[in-house]
Order: C-alpha cells, then structure tokens, then sequence
C-alpha cells in the first residue's frame, strides 16, 4: 500500500467507554479483596501469626486501593483505538505503552467477549486475532453495542480484503 492508504503507525483516534474506569477500577477491587480476605482469615486463625498475617492484609488493602484509585484513570488517558477499511489500530498501557496495528489482510479471527463485570456495566471487548507472534489485539471498555457493532464491521471489512501474500 502506498499514498493515502497506507498503514503506518500514528495515534488512534477512539477512546474507550467512560464506563470503563469504573469497570477496570472494579476488577482492581475484587483482585485485591481475594487476597486481603484470605489474610485477615488466616490471621484470625493463627494466633502466633496473626500481627504478621494482619499487616500483610493491610499492606495488600492499602496498594490494592492506591491502584484502584490511580490506574483506571490513568489507562482511560491512555487507551486509544481506531478501525478503519485498511487496519485496526490500537494504544494500550500505562508505564509501557503499546501501540499495534493489524492490517485486514492479516486478520483471522474476530471475536466479542462479555465478562461477568463488563455486563454489570454494560461493555464488551473485542479480540482480534493475527498471525503476529505478539498475540492478539484487545480493544478494551467499549460500549457492548458498539463492541457487537465493530465485531460485525471488523468481520466483514476482513472478508472483503484480500490476503497478504507477503
């Protein structure tokens, strides 16, 4: 490709659901309550432990929520994405930021996925697979009508596209 259809790295012009803060705070949340919950118990049980145990689940508590309150923030900032008729581009990160393209002719799958807590709060994600070794590409915290919306876009964009013979 060349001129005006080329593909070529640049930021991605779509950010993600507002919703999605909350929802990435959520995951944040329950990581950190799982651990924070097995710890207070344990110190509960273990009378010679218990200062130690209990710390620990303060200490877990306390990055847990520092994160929740940061990160979702943060990686809403971050996290961009773009489709359009030549390729799917996508920024995500928050120390390292990552930023991939997958031309359509590259494309094999595309798939929409709806966790537990992204249907509380209403988003979808959408996975599109390459035969790049760095694995799939994610678009994260998007509206779950729009995510089934772009699914279907993506899939017909890619069937129309002819394969790559490089």
């Amino acid at each position: 490709m060349t001129g005006e259809n080329a593909v070529r790295l640049r930021p991605p012009r779509n950010a993600v659901d507002e919703r999605a803060v909350a929802w990435w705070r959520s995951q944040l949340l329950v990581t950190t309550a799982v651990p924070v919950v097995i710890l207070a118990v344990l110190g509960a049980l273990i009378g010679p432990a218990r200062f130690w145990l209990l710390l620990a689940a303060g200490a877990v508590a306390a990055l847990g929520l520092g994160c929740a309150a940061f990160f979702p923030a943060w990686w809403f900032r971050v996290h961009r994405w773009e489709v359009t008729d030549e390729a799917v581009y996508v920024r995500t990160g928050a120390l390292w930021q990552e930023w991939r393209i997958a031309p359509m002719s590259r494309i094999q799958t595309v798939d929409t996925v709806r966790g537990p807590l992204e249907q509380l709060f209403r988003l979808g994600t959408v996975t599109v697979t390459t035969a790049s070794s760095k694995g799939a590409l994610r678009i994260e915290g998007l509206d779950h009508e729009l995510a089934a919306e772009l699914g279907e876009r993506l899939t017909a964009l890619t069937q129309a596209t002819p394969g790559d013979a490089t």
